[in-house]
């Protein structure tokens, strides 16, 4: 064959692989069985081969990528990709639609387009003359990453813009589409299916997958996992040319693009509650996750016009729905010991999927909660999950119990170790093993005094911190400091460099900053602020270990059962006993240097998730510069950080409370 031959192949075996990926991908239509298809790639992917100049950028076979990428790289949006203000009821849409109505100042019917919000990762793909060209994250808002070469390994994102008569000038100059890359619900439980094959750990959910994925440096990997890319933006720099969102999406479609078909043009207020009403149940139906809705200004000149307030424009709302909630049965109740002998009730449950996650387990709190409630094992119960909160038990359906359900009876023994429980106050509410050799306690305390937030010591999960203690390795945290590449590398888990890898990795963390070691050592009620107060204060180890109640009743969020919890700490022998190790393994904790910045001692409190950083890394970085993170919005918090998916709660407090609301962008710029 001939190049000129071969090209002119090559040209219509583009164009009919390119005409089956829409059909099948966006119009949900099949034009060939997926084998036939496979067999046109093989052919065009051989052709290319023989003929590497007459391979393009937009050819099916250039959808995955080479080699590992070496890292990501920052990328400016033209356009900021901007977050949406969230309402909870009709009440608030109705207020947004008066707000609407007052600044508009228009004496034109106004229409609203409303479509369902996808908890995915949100993605603008920048096309010139039609090819595409780059992939970028959200990220903050305004820099995000580029990740074009992960992208182009989804089926559903055209690589060249389809070419339609009444679309065509989009294939000219610059555009972009921004969307949402989303895992379908049926592919995240198979490919969690796979992974417990292969005694891999599971994935948390859809959301958090997708976006994980995209940020993985091999392209190859991407490739393997179904994702899907579905548009809701059109964007040219002559904005007139997108007159509405209603033909934005009809453009979108007709390029190439999957769109929600579920979107809807309203003229009125009981329009919008009306679709609102719709997809509170039906929306579970849907092949992915969502957390609500979106509504905005059909008129895309009236949606400019109105400008942007703080992080959200003012012609765009999400409207969530309430926290999910759903029915399972209580198969048993366990008791789980914690690092501090904390003997917690924990419910067994039918697997039943919550918030798009997968639950089977949930916490009971204490004796007291379950009596209060009169939960009972055997019980229809109702559980609800919202956002990255701790499933909970909210009732049990008492009209459903046939006579087969038991009361359940806390035991009189720790079941790991046989100890009898006790309680160590008249007040506690908590049962609690009081032997610190539980092999319970043992593994969960080092599993503590290694994780991110304490030593942060790479290399040591739970999994590893088990094989450590069956293998007489370890009995403490300080014993961590005693092992040997050639001890560790006798165990099942490990080979010779990951033993070697694992020892570095601790011998780093010999002089680990004084608040987190203190959070390390897992003493009851201190967390990572007030390990952070107590470093701040005290300067060191030794004069924390000396220190009276009524010296840590002096540093403000401290009070008497919390100073008492660390005054009852160094006193044990054994703890006595775990320093003196570390002290002779010249194990030195380094004090902390005090900072003076605008964020000293602001108050910070974080709703919903951020983009750009996990909440953990956010509160790391806002202690660094002095700033308090605080879990709950209280009298004195300064902040609160609103991010994407949140719940109403913390607003509707810090709105009773008069809390300053900032974005994720503006906490971004008070840690730079």
């Amino acid at each position: 064959m001939n190049k000129q031959t071969a090209q002119d192949r090559i040209s219509k075996l583009k164009d009919l692989i390119n005409d089956y990926r829409y059909h099948y991908h966006v119009l949900n239509q099949s034009i060939m069985s997926e084998e036939a298809a496979d067999s046109l790639k093989h052919e065009l992917f051989q052709l290319e081969s023989q003929f590497p100049e007459l391979i393009t950028p937009d050819s099916p076979t250039q959808r995955v990528a080479g080699g590992i990428l070496p890292g990501f790289t920052k990328y400016r949006h033209k356009t900021r990709m901007l977050s949406l203000s969230d309402v909870f009821s009709e009440a608030e849409v109705k207020n947004w639609q008066d707000r609407i109505l007052k600044l508009s100042n228009t004496n034109k019917p106004i229409s609203y387009f409303v479509d369902i919000k996808m908890d995915g990762l949100a993605c603008a793909l920048i096309y010139q003359d039609g090819l595409l060209k780059t992939a970028v994250t959200r990220g903050d808002g305004q820099v995000g990453e580029e990740v074009t070469s992960n992208v182009k390994t989804i089926e559903s994102i055209p690589l060249r813009l389809r070419s339609t008569p009444k679309y065509k000038q989009f294939l000219i100059g610059t555009t972009e589409v921004r969307g949402e890359i989303v895992m379908y619900k049926k592919d995240f439980e198979e490919l969690n299916q796979q992974r417990q094959k292969d005694h891999k750990p599971l994935f948390a959910n859809p959301r958090n997958t997708a976006a994980g994925t995209i940020r993985q440096l091999d392209p190859r990997l991407v490739s393997t996992r179904k994702l899907y890319f579905r548009a809701y933006d059109l964007i040219r720099d002559e904005a007139s040319q997108v007159p509405t969102n209603q033909y934005a999406y009809e453009a979108l479609s007709s390029l190439g693009f999957i769109v929600n078909q579920a979107s809807l043009t309203c003229d009125n207020l009981n329009q919008i509650i009306d679709y609102i009403k719709l997809w509170e149940v039906d929306r579970l139906k849907l092949p992915f996750n969502t957390d609500g809705l979106v509504i905005k200004l059909n008129d895309r000149a009236l949606f400019n016009s109105l400008g942007v307030a703080g992080k959200a424009p003012r012609g765009a709302i999400a409207y969530k729905y309430a926290a999910e909630e759903t029915t399972t049965k209580v198969k048993d109740i366990f008791i789980s010991i914690g690092r501090t002998g904390a003997a917690t009730p924990v419910a067994m449950l039918e697997p039943v999927v919550i918030a798009g996650s997968t639950v089977q387990m949930a916490t009971l709190h204490n004796e007291g909660e379950i009596k209060r409630k009169d939960i009972r094992i055997g019980d229809t119960v109702i559980v609800r999950k919202a956002g990255d909160i701790i499933p909970e038990v909210v009732e049990p359906l008492k009209r459903l119990r046939n006579g087969s359900e038991k009361p359940f009876k806390m035991p009189l023994n720790c079941p790991e170790c046989g100890t009898r429980l006790a309680k160590l106050k008249l007040e506690d509410a908590v049962w609690r093993c009081p032997n610190q050799q539980c092999p319970s306690r043992t593994y969960k305390r080092i599993q503590h005094f290694a994780s991110k937030s304490a030593l942060d010591i790479e290399g040591l999960g739970e999994k590893n911190v088990i094989a450590l203690i069956e293998a007489d390795l370890v009995s403490d945290p300080a014993d961590l400091f005693l092992l040997k590449a050639s001890d560790i590398i006798k165990l099942d888990r490990f080979a010779e460099i990951s033993a070697r890898k694992l020892i570095q990795a601790i011998n780093q963390k010999k002089t680990p900053p004084l608040n987190r070691f203190i959070y390390g050592l897992g003493i009851r009620h201190i967390g990572e602020q007030t390990a952070l107060d107590l470093a701040r204060y005290f300067k060191s180890l030794d004069q924390l270990s000396r220190a009276t109640i009524d010296q840590l009743a002096q540093i403000e969020g401290i009070g008497e059962i919390v100073a008492e919890a660390v005054v009852e700490w160094f006193s044990e022998k054994a703890n006595q006993q775990l320093l003196s190790k570390f002290k002779r393994l010249i194990v030195e904790p380094e004090s902390i240097t005090e900072v003076n910045t605008p964020l000293k001692d602001k108050k910070f409190v974080i709703t919903g998730t951020l983009e750009s950083m996990s909440r953990d890394e956010a509160a790391d970085r806002i202690r660094h510069l002095g700033g308090v993170f605080q879990n709950s919005v209280a009298k004195d918090t300064d902040y609160l950080v609103v991010g994407q998916n949140v719940g109403s709660s913390k607003l509707k407090k810090a709105s009773q409370l008069k809390t300053s609301l900032i974005s994720e962008e503006e906490l971004i710029k008070m840690l730079t």
